[in-house]
């Protein structure tokens, strides 16, 4: 597979295409700086980025629009040029609901289409815009989840033109075969955007999602915060493994770079999270070196098979997906 920071865009199941890598812009609007998206997002396509992955859950997506908006007018790119994928939130399930909150996306963003649209978890909350949604007691407030009929409000935006491709997140093979089956489908998932990297590589998941041109979108591939209120802590950190470090060195890399390559290979779009302008130009920089099949062996060999992200605050839901084997 020939990838160049110029030309490193992969099909998708639709006709569409996906560069495979993007800029991740998750926050957290109460403890982000204001801005921080904005200005990463234009250090990023500065460095070449053409992808980024937002929602409007991350209270940001105002910030992303203003800083596309702004490369645009100076003649940096076209809007064609940039692929941007947003979520539909859990308390957004109801189908009737789908197109209201995907043009508040639109709003907030200024961009007249969205170019991938994602169910961004397969739990249905109380439906309403209290995005964490609680009874008097502190417990998640649920509601029934009929993921084949959000899928279908998914459909309408694309027949709408509102967005040119959709897909799902953090769906295991059970609930992607749900989509799958589902009587008059219409359009196959693009994507499900997962949990991947070299401790976590979901071989089984992708193996499932190549059978069905579905492609994997790995988010936290390089692991994630040590935040132990959603964080399995428990794993050692990704970037002080001494295979990838070793890796690196011989290839006068970072482990990071290593881990993104590796990725890369197995044709998995990743979208690595960072603010800062330095992280962001080397998470770029994986274009110019290719790890060798046995390298790729190595770094195959240390699936821990154990995810960061466990989302445990939602493990007595009905569809929590983490439950089942993939």
């Amino acid at each position: 597979m020939s990838l160049t920071a110029q030309n490193h865009r992969i099909l998708l199941n639709d006709g569409n295409n996906i560069p495979i890598i993007g800029l991740g812009t998750y926050s957290t609007p109460r403890i982000t700086a204001k801005d921080a998206c904005y200005h990463s997002v234009k250090v990023a396509i500065d460095v070449g980025y053409r992808h980024f992955d937002g929602a409007l859950v991350y209270g940001n997506e105002d910030e992303v629009g203003r800083a596309v908006r702004e490369k645009i007018d100076d003649g940096t790119v076209r809007r064609d040029d940039i692929f941007y994928c947003g979520k539909l939130w859990n308390t957004y399930h109801p189908p009737e609901m789908v197109r209201g909150i995907l043009e508040k996306s639109l709003k907030l963003l200024k961009f007249d289409y969205i170019d991938l649209y994602i169910i961004e978890l397969p739990l249905a909350f109380k439906p309403g815009d209290v995005i964490y949604p609680k009874d008097e007691s502190g417990n998640f407030l649920y509601a029934p989840t009929d993921l084949c009929a959000t899928w279908e409000g998914l459909e309408e935006l694309k027949d709408a033109g509102l967005v040119k491709s959709i897909g799902v997140s953090n769906f295991n093979r059970r609930q992607l075969e749900l989509i799958l089956n589902k009587p008059g489908l219409k359009y196959k998932p693009a994507v499900n955007q997962v949990e991947c990297h070299p401790y976590f590589p979901q071989p089984q998941l992708k193996e499932f999602c190549d059978s069905h041109g579905i492609v994997i979108v790995g988010y936290s591939p390089l692991g994630t915060c040590r935040d132990s209120l959603w964080v399995n802590i428990k794993i050692p950190s990704l970037l002080d493994d001494p295979v990838l470090n070793s890796v690196a060195a011989r290839h006068k890399k970072t482990s990071a770079q290593v881990a993104l390559r590796f990725l890369a290979q197995r044709n998995v779009v990743a979208i690595p999270k960072s603010f800062n302008p330095q992280r962001i130009k080397q998470n770029f920089e994986i274009f110019d070196f290719s790890l060798t099949s046995e390298e790729m062996k190595q770094i195959n060999a240390l699936n821990k098979n154990q995810r960061y992200v466990e989302l445990l605050m939602w493990k007595d839901h009905p569809e929590y997906p983490f439950n089942e084997e993939y």
